[in-house]
C-alpha cells in the first residue's frame, strides 16, 4: 500500500502542475530502497500547452485507458492525442491489477492486432477482480476498482488517492 501510495503522490505532482504522463505502466515505476515508487520516462508526457510536437498515439496497450483507446480509434493517425490525468489513474489501476494478479486487466489475445486490443479497451470491462486476484485484500481491491471506473470522470484523482492510502 505504501508504495502504491508514492507512486499515486508522484502522479499528483506531476498533474498538478497540469502534465499527464501519458505511459504510466510498470516498467515505467521504479521502487527505491526506501520502498517508494518513482514514475520515470517522461517522453510522451503531455503538457498543458500547444507546443508543437509529435502526436500522441498511446504507448503500452495494456495500460491504455478506453478513452484514449477510443480517440486512437476514432481519430486519423497523425492526429495528437492529449491524455488528460485521469488516463494516468487508469493506467495506474491497470499496473496494479496486472503486478498483483499476473493478467492484463483487460481480457484479449497477445496474438491479436493492436486495433483489436484497443477495441477491448475502449469497452471499458474488465476481468472481474475476485477471479484472478490471488488473495483478498479489501483495501488493495477498493484501490484497483476505483482506478478502473469506466468512465474517466468517475475515477479518483492522484491527490485523492494518496487521502485515501493514508487513511489507516
Amino acid at each position: 500500500m505504501g508504495i502504491t501510495r508514492t507512486w499515486a503522490e508522484r502522479l499528483a505532482q506531476l498533474h498538478t502542475a497540469g502534465w499527464a504522463h501519458a505511459d504510466v505502466q510498470p516498467t515505467n515505476t521504479l521502487i527505491t530502497q526506501a520502498g517508494a515508487a518513482e514514475v520515470i520516462d517522461y517522453a510522451l508526457a503531455c503538457g498543458p500547452d500547444n507546443r508543437p510536437r509529435l502526436p500522441y498515439r498511446g504507448a503500452l496497450t495494456h495500460t491504455t485507458a478506453p478513452e484514449t483507446a477510443d480517440a486512437i480509434l476514432s481519430t486519423p493517425a497523425d492526429t495528437h492525442i492529449q491524455v488528460e490525468p485521469p488516463a494516468d489513474i487508469w493506467g495506474l489501476g491497470a499496473s496494479l491489477f496486472w503486478c498483483w494478479t499476473a493478467h492484463r486487466p483487460v481480457p484479449y489475445e497477445d496474438e491479436s492486432p493492436r486495433v483489436d486490443k484497443l477495441k477491448a479497451i475502449a469497452k471499458a470491462v474488465t476481468l472481474p477482480l475476485d477471479d484472478v486476484r490471488p488473495w483478498a485484500f479489501t483495501e488493495f481491491e477498493k484501490v484497483i476498482r476505483a482506478c478502473l471506473a469506466p468512465t474517466p470522470e468517475d475515477r479518483p484523482s492522484a491527490t485523492d488517492l494518496v487521502t485515501l492510502l493514508a487513511t489507516p
